[in-house]
């Protein structure tokens, strides 16, 4: 695992740039605490900050071949983990004679590489962001995993091109640093996050999920998808799709579970992380688990799932540490969290992970997680919707058209509006994924700058092109998968473990787990005559997660935004409106009476504000500087942890 800052040469006399990347990689000195190292020559910088998760101890960046009159013709730097390495390693042995020094992840990739050719990308296990320097071809040459697991950030200038692992590495090298992109920043305000491959900053985008790069100094940055998922429903043996449910998550898990240090997992009240933990503990007992929540006696109460995961953590006999968060926290640690996210992702579940993480990394390296389980099995309530609301999407269009009519005067928050409103409106329009906070009409309110023409069809309706013929449970599942889990969930899940030199493993989002789970039917997830999510996840699980967990309703790793906004966070609220500095960009005022119209109950609009209070956050520290992130503050109130013997 390494933090990567590499800058390759338009024209030549890169050296001269190594002190000022050198700078810019210490802002990533989080995600590889223990040791740096930068190698520079004429045409290319390469800066790592590595941490350690294998005995094998290889400093990057790593060269190939390691002898021969071609030795060290390619250069790497990784992020990420291979799980087939060693398969890879073997095959390149005996088919290319190929031969290793010390046979690293980071090894592989350049032997395939050298072997195998930019193809070789695709035979690749696991979670990846690379950048390989060829110094014979004059190429760089990059790519991220298919689930975009782990970032790889862009930015072409004049003298070159720059790749880092988080955007604010680069940000010392663009032209107009605190230049805000307004049509992300809608994008922002409809979807709580910024899509791919944009980014805030106008001059820096992303390397999309399952995509490569090639760039010859001089010429075009050049990406390009080498892989994309699909979806594939059709008629399967359900008994035989359930136990290959079963037998691909359980080797996924296991081999997820490889790595010298030691290893712990995250435990919610969920059946994803309960499953993730409990097939950790076939091979590790004494896995350590780690949850957070709220404190019992306060507001939050009724959101923590502390006392569930207890539960679960005994049934299944493994340790549990808990932390309890607080508004105070909350309000405390945000700054330095945007400063981790670098783009403003208004989820507040992302607050409890980064403590979560912080926990966590006390005792072990690597944690194991939960996240992809929900897209890949139709976890969601929302994907019932298409079911609830076939009996007027199915209608004729005319009848339809008459149904939007009566809608249309029907006043806003009668009962009925909403579900003639959504049935009567084609699925490309509808959904958007699963956080819709502003709506076209409120942006038009809220921003000093609306564009009428700037709408998330233009992130989405490409996506739904893609989908073509699927049935629409399975489109919005396609839809999330490209968008709602690479901009918010992934995001959220890399920024708060890395903050912490922690490294997150997600067994569901591995290649053997989503081909079965792609030829899943409709019914087999959200089945039409019952209100279950998952059904053939849970089905496969039964019998591995404690009963009462299998069919326990979705909470969402909930948090406690809506009362603390009425209360504890009320005027703290006030005070970021007033100083962020954003007011050239929004109209706070529009903010202020949300924010009062919330705490008199008037309606919750704890979403809404907890979206512009991020982006005032963020603006206040990348735009304005205003506000600086606090990386000291005393640790979190810890319940006692129990050991499994004590049960």
């Amino acid at each position: 695992m390494a933090g990567l800052l590499t800058f390759v040469s338009a024209r030549g006399g890169a050296a001269a740039q190594r002190d000022a990347v050198a700078d810019a990689l210490g802002l990533l000195r989080h995600r590889g605490p223990d040791d740096e190292r930068i190698v520079a020559d004429d045409d290319v910088i390469f800066g790592a900050e590595h941490l350690t998760v294998a005995e094998t101890r290889t400093t990057q960046p790593v060269t190939y071949p390691p002898a021969g009159v071609t030795a060290g013709r390619y250069m790497i730097v990784l992020d990420g983990a291979i799980l087939n390495a060693a398969e890879l390693r073997a095959e390149l042995e005996e088919d290319r004679r190929a031969e290793f020094g010390a046979g690293s992840d980071a090894e592989v990739i350049l032997a395939a590489y050298h072997h195998w050719g930019p193809g070789a990308v695709s035979r690749l296990r696991g979670m990846f962001a690379f950048v390989i320097w060829d110094s014979s071809a004059r190429r760089a040459f990059g790519a991220r995993d298919p689930f975009g697991l782990k970032p790889l950030f862009q930015l072409q200038t004049p003298q070159g091109v720059y790749l880092a692992s988080e955007k604010k590495a680069l940000l010392p090298f663009t032209q107009e640093e605190k230049a805000v992109d307004t049509k992300r920043l809608q994008y922002y305000l409809t979807m709580q996050y910024v899509p791919e491959p944009g980014t805030m900053h106008p001059e820096v985008r992303r390397l999309g999920a399952g995509e490569t790069f090639v760039y010859t100094p001089g010429g075009p940055l050049a990406n390009r998808r080498y892989n994309q998922l699909h979806f594939r429903p059709g008629p399967v043996d359900e008994e035989a799709v359930v136990r290959r449910i079963a037998d691909a998550l359980r080797e996924s898990v296991h081999a997820h579970m490889q790595a010298d240090a030691e290893v712990g997992a995250f435990l919610s009240s969920g059946i994803d992380s309960t499953a993730i933990v409990a097939l950790a503990a076939e091979k590790d007992p004494n896995l350590r688990t780690f949850t957070v929540g709220y404190d019992a006696a306060g507001p939050g109460a009724q959101y923590s799932e502390i006392d569930i995961a207890e539960q679960s953590a005994r049934a299944l006999g493994v340790p549990l540490t808990a932390t309890v968060v607080t508004a105070a926290d909350f309000m405390r640690a945000l700054p330095r969290i945007i400063w981790h996210l670098d783009d403003p992702v208004a989820d507040p579940a992302l607050v409890p992970l980064f403590f979560l993480a912080e926990r966590a990394a006390r005792d072990v390296t690597v944690v194991l997680g939960g996240d992809g389980a929900d897209e890949l099995f139709g976890g969601y309530p929302i994907y019932r919707e298409p079911l609830s609301l076939s009996g007027v999407s199915h209608l004729p269009g005319s009848m339809q058209r008459g149904l939007r009519a009566v809608s249309r005067v029907i006043p806003q928050g009668v009962k009925g509006k909403s579900f003639l409103e959504r049935g009567t409106t084609p699925i490309e329009e509808r959904y958007y994924g699963n956080a819709r906070i502003f709506t076209d009409e409120e942006k038009a309110a809220l921003l000093r700058h609306y564009e009428p023409d700037v709408r998330h069809t233009d992130i989405t309706g490409p996506v739904f092109k893609e989908a073509g013929a699927l049935d629409d449970v399975t489109t919005m599942q396609y839809i999330d998968l490209y968008t709602w889990l690479r901009g918010d969930i992934l995001v959220k899940a890399d920024r708060m473990t890395m903050a912490h030199s922690l490294e997150l493993r997600t067994p569901f989002l591995d290649r053997a787990v989503f081909d079965v789970a792609a030829g899943l039917p409709s019914e087999l997830k959200v089945p039409p005559r019952s209100q279950e999510t998952k059904a053939a996840l849970r089905r496969a699980l039964a019998g591995v997660v404690p009963e009462p967990i299998v069919h326990r309703k979705k909470l969402g790793f909930p948090v406690p935004i809506r009362p603390w906004l009425r209360g504890e966070m009320y005027d703290w609220a006030h005070g970021l409106l007033d100083t962020s500095g954003a007011d050239d960009l929004l109209d706070l005022d529009v903010v202020r009476g949300l924010l009062r119209g919330h705490r008199k109950k008037e309606a919750d609009h704890s979403r809404k504000i907890w979206t512009v209070l991020v982006f005032c956050v963020w603006h206040a520290v990348f735009v304005t500087g205003t506000m600086r992130p606090s990386f000291t503050g005393a640790p979190l109130e810890e319940v006692e942890p129990f050991q499994a013997t004590e049960w």
